[in-house]
């Protein structure tokens, strides 16, 4: 993998080691061996923490199975699960004046099953998810009836989303599957190898990870144009069921770029995994977005304000160096549906 090709570059000695006394480096060999010893021990406590993760995903499942029926409208909440999921500072005259609200609305106007658009609505309110998620892609992700996730028998996990019938594809689910690699790395943790996703059975002109462009051809020798339609890639959510692959060949500029996009995969897979699929109901509400937003202000403590200036330059430059076009084309490139992926803010994106 990109990581084996990499590791040649990093480790090298300094030759400060080799330079010491003989005595001095058996002492140094000593303490690689108990390291050994240290890293057999984490090895075998990340195999416990696996373990234990499992034993309780399994008590964690008929949560989420309840969760489902609930949002797919084939069951209601008992009254207990209502009362535990209030604010413990709602005081008994708010209550009541909800509960006149609620009986007023009933009345007045039809209420929906279920909870109509909760996981759309969840992943728009995670940055990352919201900022791959398209105009179009909203109408398929409308249909969406849950995400699961599920371990395989060796290390790694699987993300099952699972679709209504809609007008865009015929898969009634459709997974991506993340593997770890059998040996365990530097400190004991699992390290990704790669993914795979489900094929997405497009219905025809339904494709949602392509765009039609209307591209203007000249005859050189009649000097007749003529318009075409091209297929071309676009924007999507959608795009994350075909991870990247490694590249065959050396090229260190795109072994660089793949392995960045290689680790944004996987870090967006283990947040659906770890955090969206777990507490749904406050990415739902955008109460999630608390604990996110704080997290940041931590990490931003990190910096100084000399990288802040730095960054500020830099997008200097890009602003002066966008938008430059060739005058002299012959082309001209037209985008049917004129459809741009949507950039969210980080703010509470329910429709």
């Amino acid at each position: 993998m990109i990581q084996g090709r990499l590791g040649s570059l990093v480790g090298r000695s300094s030759g400060y080691v080799e330079s010491l006394p003989a005595p001095v480096r058996r002492r140094v060999t000593g303490l690689k061996g108990i390291q050994k010893e240290h890293s057999k021990l984490e090895a075998e406590f990340q195999q416990k923490v696996l373990e234990l993760e499992k034993e309780y995903f399994a008590k964690f499942k008929p949560l989420y199975a309840k969760r489902a029926t609930i949002v797919n409208g084939q069951s209601e909440p008992t009254e207990d699960e209502v009362q535990a999921g209030k604010p413990e500072d709602e005081d008994e005259e708010r209550d009541s004046k909800a509960k006149d609200e609620a009986k007023s609305e009933d009345i007045d106007v039809p209420v929906a099953a279920g909870i109509p658009e909760f996981w759309l609505s969840a992943m728009k309110n995670h940055i990352s998810l919201s900022e791959m998620i398209t105009d179009r892609d909203e109408e398929a992700l409308k249909q969406l009836t849950d995400i699961r996730m599920e371990y395989l028998e060796r290390p790694g996990f699987r993300l099952i989303f699972e679709f209504a019938e809609n007008q865009f594809f015929t898969n009634k689910t459709i997974s991506k599957t993340y593997y770890y690699q059998e040996e365990s790395g530097y400190g004991g943790d699992f390290i990704y190898d790669h993914a795979e996703g489900d094929e997405i059975e497009w219905k025809e002109g339904k494709d949602l990870t392509v765009r039609y462009e209307s591209k203007k051809q000249r005859n050189k020798s009649t000097k007749q144009t003529r318009v075409v339609k091209v297929k071309v890639p676009t924007d999507s959510f959608f795009n994350f069921f075909s991870p990247p692959k490694v590249p065959a060949g050396g090229d260190d500029d795109a072994a660089s770029d793949i392995e960045e996009r290689l680790e944004l995969d996987y870090t967006l897979g283990e947040d659906i995994k770890e955090k969206l699929i777990p507490r749904a109901v406050d990415w739902f509400t955008g109460e999630a977005l608390q604990f996110e937003e704080y997290d940041e202000e931590m990490d931003m403590d990190d910096f100084d304000d000399d990288d802040e200036d730095d960054d500020d330059d830099d997008d200097d430059e890009d602003r002066r160096t966008e938008g430059e076009l060739d005058d002299e084309t012959d082309e001209e490139i037209y985008q049917d549906d004129g459809t741009k992926p949507k950039k969210e803010a980080a703010e509470c994106k329910q429709s």
